[in-house]
C-alpha cells in the first residue's frame, strides 16, 4: 500500500506536467482505489487528459467509463466516439467494442457492414470474441454475404483460443455438416471442450449424444452425468433428460453417476 501511495505521488507530479502515460496511470489508480481513495470522477478526469493527448489505452478506458456510466453520465455516443479514436489507432479491444456498438445501434446508427468491418480488424489481430462475432455474422449473413465455410473458419480460430461459445458453435457446424463435412466425432470433440468450460448447452447436447450413441459409444451413465451437470448450470431441458435417464440406471450405478456429476459441476463451472 505504501508503494502504491509512493507511485501515486510520482504519477501525480508527472501527470500535472502533462505526461500522458502518468495521467492514465493516475486515472487507473483512482479507478482501482490503489494508493488513493477510490474515485471514479477523478479516474475519468485524469484518463480524459491522457485520451485527449492521443493515448490509445486512455481512449479505450474512457470509452468504457462512458459505456458503463462510471464517474460520468452514461453516454453511448461518447463511448462510441472514444472507441473509434482508439480503434483507428489499431486497438483490438476498441475495434471489437465499436463493432458491437454498430451491430446493436448503440451511440451510432445501426450498421451491420460497419460492425463486420470492425470485427474483422480485431479478429485479424487475434481477438477471440471478435473472431466469434465475425463467424456469427457470416453464418447469419449479416453485413456480409452468408458463408458457412467462412463462419466455420472464424469459429475455429476463436475455438482454438479456448472461446467456449465458439467451440459450441463449431460443434453444431460439424453436427449439421454446415460449412464443413458432417462429422459426429468432431462435433463431440468440440462440444466436450465447450462443456468442460461450463457451457450448459454443450453439456446438454453431450448428454443427448451419449444417450443416442452419436459420435461416441452409447453410455446411459454418461448421458445422465452430462444432463445432470447441464441442469445444474440452468438448462431446463437437461433437467427433464436427467430425470428420464435416471430411470434407466440401477440404484448403485445412479449413485455413482450422481457422485461423478457432482465432481463435474465443481470442475466445469461456466467461464463465458
Amino acid at each position: 500500500a505504501q508503494d502504491d501511495k509512493q507511485a501515486v505521488a510520482w504519477y501525480r507530479k508527472a501527470a500535472e506536467q502533462g505526461d500522458a502515460d502518468a495521467q492514465l496511470l493516475l486515472g487507473v489508480k483512482y479507478e482501482l482505489g490503489k494508493g488513493v481513495a477510490q474515485d471514479d470522477k477523478q479516474a475519468v478526469a485524469w484518463t480524459r487528459k491522457a485520451a485527449e493527448q492521443g493515448d490509445v489505452d486512455a481512449q479505450g478506458l474512457l470509452g468504457r467509463m462512458y459505456l458503463h456510466g462510471r464517474g460520468v453520465a452514461q453516454d453511448d455516443k461518447q463511448a462510441a466516439t472514444w472507441f473509434r479514436k482508439a480503434a483507428e489507432q489499431g486497438d483490438a479491444d476498441a475495434q471489437l467494442l465499436l463493432g458491437v456498438m454498430y451491430e446493436q445501434g448503440k451511440g451510432v446508427a445501426q450498421d451491420d457492414k460497419q460492425a463486420v468491418a470492425w470485427y474483422r480488424k480485431a479478429a485479424e489481430q487475434g481477438d477471440a470474441m471478435a473472431q466469434f462475432n465475425l463467424g456469427v455474422m457470416y453464418e447469419q449473413g449479416k453485413g456480409v454475404a452468408q458463408d458457412d465455410k467462412q463462419a466455420v473458419a472464424w469459429y475455429r480460430k476463436a475455438a482454438e483460443q479456448g472461446y467456449a461459445t465458439a467451440q459450441f458453435n463449431l460443434g453444431v457446424m460439424y453436427e449439421q455438416g454446415k460449412g464443413v463435412a458432417q462429422d459426429d466425432k468432431q462435433a463431440v470433440a468440440w462440444f466436450r471442450k465447450a462443456a468442460e468450460q461450463g457451457n450448459a448447452k454443450a453439456q446438454y447436447i453431450l448428454g443427448m449424444m451419449y444417450d443416442n450413441g452419436v459420435g461416441v459409444v452409447q453410455d446411459n451413465k454418461l448421458a445422465y452425468v452430462w444432463s445432470s451437470v447441464s441442469a445444474a448450470n440452468g438448462d431446463v431441458k437437461a433437467a427433464t433428460n436427467r430425470d428420464l435417464f435416471a430411470k434407466r440406471l440401477s440404484p448403485a450405478v445412479l449413485a455413482e453417476a450422481q457422485a461423478l456429476a457432482g465432481q463435474y459441476v465443481e470442475l466445469y463451472q461456466p467461464k463465458q
